[in-house]
């Protein structure tokens, strides 16, 4: 068992007892301490890194407590959020559809079962559910059986019109096609494993002799494996979906086992397969062919899965920044409100809210950030951060967000690895964001005096060198905070430790299980 400091666990008490607090009263005009004089010199002179000479930094820093705003610098500017977009997808969600929101699979038929027979289609209707495993169609595929039906006579229907026909998003780069975090969304979907990543499969490939043996999770003959891998003393692996099609072709060398996320090229065909496939294997046998299109309205349910609750899906979804559950959620609020599952719907949704809480400056494109097109100031980031604090989910979804310095994946999550063995760890909860150019780090921090802020960090448009251990410098700085007296010099206050990761947070590397 891992052992805690004392100093990590009082940390963890102290920040504990302030966010369990009451909201922050309105701001209240108070003269600089010598305190908040020394956070500023701090904070300005970590900005001063020469990797963000060319870039832009937009830093807010705010007391929960009196609502008055410590730091600032660019805080009204637009600037791309990446990840930091999920803060206002899963809060809108949390308010819109409930930490209870569940979502239900079933299998339908508006035929007549005559023996074992059923003289009709089976229709296998999906609401978006981002944690249905094969398992779980096979489950559904037995209680068909357990019904008694040996034989259907019409078609295996699918039926994905709870959401739209767009399974990408309208920003998103041609070349992410085939990788697991850009998979397309649909009201059918599976994953293949318990992070819960809806639709990919998982490709493995491992030296078997002079040959290289290529294995799927879940089992499927969905893709068309074309294996051009040779044995070599190194692995030095390519795994990749070609564009629009099922093929995935395999090149480079073998030594090591390795294994990629895929994204297959349409959910609800590749749900089919599975489905179809579990039902033969509990001796079901559809004569007719697979079709997609919606239930018959007379249809009667035969068999339900239901999702775990939203609260629950917000672990996987914030802790290790979860694309495709950002998109799900989105076009499950856009069903709920507009009776449209769209992301036109959905963003109005989350886009209304924010307002309504009063953000300022808010261009959401989609529901993940994977967008470069959205766009949020760190002053509205941190008014929403403001806001929520008064909603009755807050604690769920408070929890829900990464955790610094925690080595427990589920927990700590995309900040596992940073911030370790500082003042921030254990304290510091917030929504990290990477892209090409782009970090961001948005959350909540306790003070050393038990003074709980709220902070936005966003840097973008630098050409090299990841700077997230300046959102680190800064966070940290922000644990060590104090009014009254002065800090130890900027320059020392950096994570003692890194992840393997480095500059890219869990999402977007998989493979190595960072």
């Amino acid at each position: 068992m891992r052992r805690t400091s004392a100093s990590l666990v009082a940390g963890t008490l102290v920040a504990a007892l302030a966010w369990a607090s009451s909201p922050s009263s309105p701001a209240i005009a108070l003269e600089p301490s010598a305190g908040v004089a020394d956070l500023t010199q701090d904070i300005n002179q970590i900005l001063s890194d020469s990797r963000l000479t060319i870039a832009r930094a937009g830093v807010v820093v705010k007391s929960a407590a009196t609502g008055e705003e410590l730091y600032a610098t660019d805080a009204g500017k637009l600037l791309t959020p990446a990840s930091n977009t999920k803060l206002f997808t899963s809060a809108a969600a949390a308010e819109t559809l409930g930490l209870d929101y569940r979502f239900p699979t079933t299998v339908l038929s508006s035929g007549r079962k005559a023996g074992s027979v059923l003289a009709g289609d089976l229709v296998l209707r999906g609401t978006g559910d981002p944690t249905m495993l094969a398992e779980d169609y096979d489950a559904l595929a037995a209680k068909i059986a357990a019904a008694g039906v040996k034989v259907v006579t019409g078609k295996l229907v699918t039926d994905d019109t709870w959401f739209d026909s767009q399974r990408l998003g309208n920003d998103w780069s041609w070349d992410d096609e085939s990788a697991y975090y850009a998979a397309p969304i649909s009201a059918l979907t599976a994953s293949p494993d318990r992070d819960y990543d809806a639709g990919s499969v998982i490709v493995s490939v491992a030296a078997d002799g002079d040959k290289v043996k290529v294995s799927t999770t879940p089992e499927t003959g969905y893709l068309k494996i074309v294996n051009k891998a040779t044995v070599g003393s190194e692995t030095d692996v390519l795994i990749e979906r070609q564009h629009n099609s099922r093929t995935v072709v395999i090149t480079g060398t073998v030594k090591d086992p390795y294994q990629e996320w895929v994204a297959v090229d349409d959910p609800t065909a590749y749900v089919a397969s599975l489905f179809r496939t579990s039902l033969a294997k509990h001796g079901v046998k559809v004569l007719g062919a697979t079709v997609t299109g919606p239930a018959p309205a007379e249809a009667k349910e035969l068999a339900r899965h239901e999702s775990m609750t939203l609260g629950e899906l917000l672990v996987p979804f914030l802790k290790l920044s979860n694309n495709i559950h950002a998109e799900i959620l989105t076009k499950a609020m856009g069903r709920k409100v507009a009776n449209q599952g769209t992301w036109s719907a959905g963003l109005k949704v989350s886009t209304d809210f924010a307002k309504a809480n009063g953000v300022q400056v808010i261009n959401m494109r989609d529901g993940s950030g994977l967008s470069r097109r959205d766009g949020f100031s760190p002053g509205s980031i941190v008014q929403l951060l403001t806001a929520v604090r008064s909603k009755p989910w807050f604690k769920t979804w408070y929890e829900s967000l990464p955790i610094a310095g925690n080595a427990e994946r589920f927990v700590g999550g995309t900040l596992r690895s940073r911030m370790r063995n500082t003042p921030a760890a254990g304290n510091v909860h917030a929504k990290t964001g990477s892209l090409t150019g782009v970090t961001s780090l948005s959350g909540y921090v306790t003070s050393a005096e038990g003074e709980p802020l709220i902070f936005s960090i966003m840097l973008n448009q630098y050409l090299s060198g990841s700077p997230k251990d300046i959102e680190d410098k800064i966070a940290i700085r922000l644990a060590q905070f104090t009014r009254a007296t002065a800090t130890a010099d900027a320059t020392q206050l950096r994570a003692t430790e890194q992840g393997e990761a480095g500059d890219l947070e869990c999402s977007w590397l998989k493979p190595v299980q960072c």
